[in-house]
């Protein structure tokens, strides 16, 4: 782990070491109660989905534990658990659902974790002090309310915590980073919210058979997260599969496809681009060289930027047509038919996202998988000679800071 998500993590300790001591020297209050909603959070972790950029979630854990924190009552009986019990039976019961990934030889996720716990103890340190006080308990109309706010200002402070991770350790914008984890978690967020508080109040009326009735919803929201994400993932695998046909067939240096790919998220991500038109860059990237199958004679090294301008174009005409016909990547198809375009030719000014990969793809075309750091300089030096037509300066500003880190491929 980075040293953000190791800060993360110490500070979730830190409140777990606290929330135990606090449990075990005041006495476990209405154990049944604690033991049911610790194991639902156990099965959350079990069940704990894998959204779109890395990202790790456990919507079915996260309701219930933050039902458990806004329950008033279950049953008959007042709820009394304190706010710190209830960190203390989230933590616990993460810990024992993350068993089974770690003996499965998955990573435990313990930055996920960390995160839902802060936002977990938030909402029960603001409103378990209302429910044990009476406050809220005969004005229901006030309950929603304060549970709304008390879910949403939760919700969006794990939003900020994971976008200044994610921020961190991947060298992107705060701004940016927060911007796509609210999109991204929005339509869960909404999912958990809403059944964090139909179990507090169910539970009110059925006690806690409403734990086991109320998990089915977010079981087919979860599954529909699933083949979204799956999809997604064999979207990239099919592109990196046919990025390799024009390096099977010699027409480009083993591994070009898969570095000007990397090169241009990096340089894309230092530039602000949000993760969607990442994940359009990407595709680009590895699919930038696929119209070289129509070349009778591959261009020795497969170095396109060795290539007449005439070349250039038709190599990016044809490679985008082949992308077209697949009828859902045309964004892509005209990032690929821009990228032989000069930044400052006779026409409109190319997209950013075509300016990108014709730097990237140039510098590994010269550099290509060596990591001297001499070639590297000299590569940097003819782009920026080139900048007064052929390479957005910006975009060549941006690949040397990425090129100069000590982890440039991290992505």
């Amino acid at each position: 782990m980075d040293s953000g998500q190791l800060l993360l993590v110490a500070a979730a300790g830190v409140l777990l070491v606290a929330a135990v001591a606090q449990t075990a020297a005041a006495g476990l209050v209405q154990p049944r109660t604690a033991l049911a909603f610790g194991a639902l959070i156990a099965l959350g972790e079990v069940l704990r989905l894998s959204l779109p950029g890395d990202r790790e979630a456990a919507p079915i854990g996260s309701a219930g534990a933050l039902g458990y924190a806004l329950a008033v009552r279950i049953g008959v009986h007042p709820a009394l658990q304190p706010a710190f019990q209830v960190v203390a039976v989230t933590a616990v019961g993460m810990i024992v659902g993350a068993l089974p990934h770690l003996a499965a030889g998955r990573p435990a996720g313990m930055a996920g974790m960390a995160s839902r716990l802060l936002a977990v103890a938030f909402v029960a340190m603001a409103f378990r002090p209302l429910a044990t006080a009476g406050v809220i308990d005969r004005h229901v109309w006030l309950r929603l309310a304060v549970m709304a706010v008390l879910i949403v200002a939760g919700w969006f402070a794990e939003c900020v915590i994971r976008a200044l991770i994610r921020a961190d350790a991947l060298r992107a914008r705060f701004t940016v980073s927060l911007a796509d984890e609210l999109r991204i978690q929005v339509p869960l967020g909404a999912a958990v919210g809403t059944s964090a508080m139909l179990i507090a109040l169910a539970a009110e009326a059925m006690g806690l058979v409403a734990l086991a009735l109320l998990i089915a919803p977010l079981l087919v929201t979860q599954a529909a997260f699933r083949r979204y994400a799956g999809i997604r993932s064999t979207y990239l695998q099919t592109v990196r599969a046919l990025a390799r046909v024009t390096e099977v067939g010699g027409y480009v240096e083993d591994g070009h496809s898969y570095r000007v790919g990397r090169l241009a998220v990096a340089v894309g991500r230092e530039l602000g681009m949000s993760e969607p038109d990442l994940l359009e860059l990407e595709y680009a990237a590895l699919m930038h060289d696929i119209g070289q199958l129509s070349l009778a004679d591959p261009i020795p090294g497969g170095a396109t930027v060795l290539a007449s301008p005439e070349d250039q174009q038709r190599i990016a005409g044809l490679g985008a047509s082949v992308i077209k016909q697949a009828g859902v990547l045309d964004p892509v198809a005209e990032i690929v038919r821009c990228q032989s375009l000069p930044w400052r030719g006779d026409g409109p000014e190319p997209p950013i996202g075509s300016r990108i990969i014709r730097a990237a793809n140039a510098f590994d075309d010269m550099v290509g998988g060596s990591a001297d750091r001499d070639r590297s300089t000299a590569a940097l030096e003819r782009l920026q000679m080139d900048t007064a037509e052929e390479y957005d300066p910006g975009v060549v500003e941006a690949l040397t800071k990425v090129t100069g880190r000590r982890y440039p491929g991290r992505l």
